[in-house]
């Protein structure tokens, strides 16, 4: 009679085999350790080596399973953030993520001819409906952020973050070729990166319009904080003060998100009359990041404005890609019953471009969690920003996976759009990030700083602004369409009568 042990090991493999188990696991964490805050990039080509090889001589049952297995050990380390917001939201939301990633093995032929094709796809297009489903996706701890630092990371600018995933998996599958000895499937999976490589230092650069100075502002404290009517009035003092230190003039300041707070102690004349002030006292335009009750009493806005030096509200932008859970809340009257520190108001969804006027010229802004998608910034590139800014507020969050993953996530952004950007948090992190996503200056967790530095206004579109997600979407679906047509094919062929022996 088989184990325990034995039982639980074919339940996650199919094969029975512990040592599949083990690799299952060997080959999660090590995509896991290529992702921020560790950020070991090499390791994502070891783990999708071994991932590659254990798709081989398998049935769809057994590749779904060690499909999920290998997401698990990959996700639940890089998002244990989670778990300090909601411990069974955290284990739901891993092992449903799972399912796309063991439906995308699923799908992938085991005959390594067809899977070197198909699964670079599949694997990709999983990905990008992990970006977008549900509830508008969560498109954290994904398999490009690993790769801002590395070669492969400057390929996004040529058709984004999808095309730096189906690379990762390209070079995981050249490396399995090279250890099975079949050299010809590794020279043809590296000739393919290489002409990748080659095409993105070939892309021409943006124009350089003018230079800026710049200063982003933290004001530093405590993190793993909640919301509280009591800090509102602190968290503005703190900015104000860290402001008030800067000893060089500048044209642009960038506030965080959220830190102008008002209707509690402070009013919002009151709030905007303080702000005002910096700016004119700066003599520099100001970008402060807004959140306060809605004029309707029902729900909340949070927005960032653009003060020009002589104290006036030039321009606008309310938050669009808003945070499920976070600031609205999916079939609320249902989650209401299950949980009660949920948000008791839904903050409105903006309807505008995502660029401020300013005096030096038009800034994007990507709020927050905005800064995860790729297509607000190219957006806002398409609308003619010249610089690039995520005000956020990571105070909230346990550890640092969150705010290491957002700076990440904008040096993608950077390299997507050739743009210069600047990111602005309260208690970190803070970055000056260049367009070929160095970051140039980085502030550490909960200490007051500004980070001071000329920038460039570019103008200009990449090919990856252009085109977004598309090239590496309609990869991802011909791919599904051939490893079902092989698939269907393999059945239709194993249950043919062999013909008569002559």
């Amino acid at each position: 009679m088989p184990s325990t042990k034995g039982r639980l090991t074919d339940t996650l493999t199919g094969s029975g085999s512990l040592s599949v188990s083990i690799r299952c696991a060997v080959a999660g964490i090590c995509i896991a350790g290529a992702v921020p805050p560790w950020g070991w990039w090499p390791l994502a080509f070891v783990g999708f080596a071994i991932f590659d090889q254990l798709l081989a001589n398998t049935t769809w049952k057994q590749r779904f399973r060690r499909g999920w297995l290998i997401a698990a050990w990959w996700l639940y380390p890089a998002m244990l953030w989670m778990f300090d917001l909601t411990a069974p939201g955290y284990f739901a939301v891993v092992a449903i993520f799972g399912l796309y990633f063991g439906v995308a093995a699923a799908l992938t032929p085991p005959d390594p001819r067809i899977r070197r094709l198909v699964f670079p796809g599949i694997f990709a297009l999983a990905e990008l409906t992990r970006w977008y489903v549900p509830f508008g996706g969560v498109p954290v701890a994904n398999v490009a952020l690993g790769q801002v630092d590395s070669p492969l990371g400057q390929t996004a600018r040529l058709a984004g973050a999808l095309l730096v995933v189906v690379l990762v998996v390209v070079v995981g599958q050249a490396l399995s070729a090279a250890l099975t000895h079949d050299y010809r499937a590794a020279g043809i999976g590296g000739a393919v990166v290489a002409v990748f490589l080659a095409a993105t230092a070939l892309h021409p650069s943006a124009t350089v319009e003018r230079a800026a100075d710049v200063a982003v502002i933290q004001g530093g404290g405590p993190t793993r904080t909640r919301a509280s009517r009591s800090q509102e009035p602190v968290v503005l003092a703190r900015h104000l003060e860290a402001t008030k230190q800067l000893d060089q003039p500048v044209d642009l300041i960038l506030w965080p998100e959220n830190v102008v707070n008002p209707g509690g102690i402070l009013s919002i004349e009151d709030a905007r009359d303080r702000v005002s002030n910096v700016a004119i006292q700066q003599q520099a335009t100001l970008l402060p990041g807004w959140f306060h009750s809605a004029p309707n009493g029902e729900n909340t806005v949070n927005y960032q404005t653009s003060i020009d030096p002589d104290g006036e509200v030039v321009d606008r932008y309310d938050k669009v890609q808003i945070v499920p859970f976070g600031e609205y809340v999916p079939f609320r009257s249902l989650v209401e019953l299950l949980n009660d520190e949920i948000p008791n108001r839904d903050v409105i969804r903006g309807t505008e471009a995502p660029v401020l006027d300013t005096p030096i010229g038009p800034v994007g802004v990507a709020i927050s969690w905005e800064a995860y998608f790729d297509h607000r910034s190219r957006h806002a590139v398409r609308e003619g920003a010249q610089l690039l800014t995520n005000p956020t507020n990571g105070a909230t969050y346990w550890l640092t996976q969150v705010h290491t993953q957002q700076v990440a996530s904008n040096q993608l952004r950077a390299i997507e759009n050739d743009r210069w950007l600047l990111m602005a948090g309260p208690t970190g992190m803070s970055a000056i990030i260049a367009p070929d996503g160095e970051v140039t200056q980085r502030t550490g967790i909960g200490e007051r700083r500004s980070l001071v530095g000329t920038i460039q206004m570019r103008s200009g579109r990449t090919l990856a602004s252009r085109v977004g997600a598309w090239p590496g979407l309609l990869y991802g679906l011909a791919a599904v369409a051939l490893g079902l047509w092989t698939l269907g094919r393999g059945n239709r062929s194993a249950t043919m009568p062999a013909p008569d022996s002559a």
